[in-house]
C-alpha cells in the first residue's frame, strides 16, 4: 500500500473500533434526527474525530470533507469520510455497515479504503495500484449482461421526488436480472461490486462520501462507473451506475427511458 492508503487504513480501524465498542449498547446511544430519516448518532461524531486526528497528524495542510462536520481547509488534496455509513443500520442492529474513507487530488480519486468493522474486512486501493480485500487483489465480475445477474440498490429516502422514476428503473431491471439487493450501506455495496459478490449497482442522490472510496474500489477492480446517464460527474451528481463493462452498457440502457428531465447530469 502507498502512504496514504496506510493512514487511511489505520484511521478507518481507529473509527472502527469505536464503532465495535458501543455495537452492544445501541439503546444507550445519543441519536438525532439530522433531516427526514436521516440520523446521527454520538457513535458518528466519535469516529469521523478519531479518523480526522489521525489525518490530521499525518496531512495537516490537507482539506478534509466529513459528513457530519462538513467542510473543512481548502487545497489541492481532500479527505471525503464517512464515519458510519449505514447509521440506520447499526441503530437497529443490523449487521451492515462501514467506514469509508477516500482521498482526492485536484478533484480526483487517489485512494479509497472500505472497512466493515463486524467482519474485518478491509477494502482498498489507490490509483493505478488495484483493489485488494485483506491483501486479496480484487477483479469486478465479468457478467456479460442483465440476465443472472444480482444487483445492489438503494431506494431514495431523504428526496422522494424521483422515487416513482426510480421505482420504473427497479421494474424494469427487476424483470431481467436474478434478484436485486439492497442492504442499507452504499460504501459496502460498492466494494462488493469491486469483489463480485454484486454484479452491479445503482442509485440516486449518493452524497460523495457515501460512495467517493468505494468509487476507486470498483475502478481499480477493472470496473465502470458513471453517472446513470452512462457519462457525467458522477461524484457530483450522485446518481450512479457501477458493474463491468458489459454489464455497465446494459445497466444504463435500461434505466434511461425512466431518467427525467430534471434530474441532474
Amino acid at each position: 500500500m502507498n502512504p496514504t492508503t496506510n493512514i487511511a487504513v489505520r484511521a478507518a480501524r481507529q473509527a472502527g473500533s469505536i464503532i465495535m465498542r458501543s455495537f452492544n449498547r445501541i439503546d444507550t446511544l445519543s441519536v438525532a434526527e439530522k433531516q427526514a430519516n436521516d440520523y446521527v448518532s454520538e457513535v458518528d461524531r466519535n469516529a469521523e474525530q478519531a479518523i480526522i486526528d489521525v489525518i490530521r497528524r499525518a496531512y495537516p495542510g490537507h482539506a478534509i470533507l466529513a459528513e457530519e462536520s462538513g467542510r473543512q481547509g481548502t487545497g489541492e488534496f481532500e479527505w471525503v469520510i464517512d464515519p458510519l455509513d449505514g447509521t440506520t443500520n447499526y441503530l437497529h442492529g443490523f449487521p451492515q455497515f462501514a467506514v469509508s474513507i477516500a482521498l482526492k487530488h485536484r478533484g480526483r480519486l487517489e485512494t479509497g479504503v472500505v472497512y466493515d468493522p463486524l467482519r474485518g474486512d478491509m477494502f482498498t486501493a489507490y490509483r493505478g495500484g488495484g483493489a485488494q480485500l485483506n491483501d486479496r487483489r480484487l477483479r469486478v465480475s465479468d457478467r456479460r449482461g442483465l440476465k443472472g445477474a444480482l444487483l445492489g440498490t438503494g431506494i431514495p429516502f431523504r428526496d422522494q421526488c424521483y422515487m416513482e422514476a426510480y421505482l420504473a428503473m427497479l421494474r424494469d431491471l427487476a424483470k431481467e436480472t436474478a434478484g436485486i439487493r439492497r442492504p442499507g450501506s452504499a460504501s459496502l455495496d460498492f466494494a462488493y461490486v469491486a469483489a463480485g459478490r454484486l454484479d452491479g449497482f445503482w442509485e440516486l442522490g449518493l452524497s460523495q462520501w457515501d460512495f467517493a472510496a468505494g468509487a476507486l474500489l470498483v475502478q481499480e477492480a477493472g470496473g465502470i462507473i458513471s453517472d446513470i446517464r452512462g457519462g457525467g460527474d458522477y461524484l457530483e451528481t450522485g446518481n450512479v451506475i457501477a458493474a463491468g463493462l458489459r454489464l455497465h452498457r446494459a445497466m444504463v440502457d435500461t434505466v434511461k427511458p425512466h431518467i427525467p428531465d430534471v434530474l441532474p447530469g
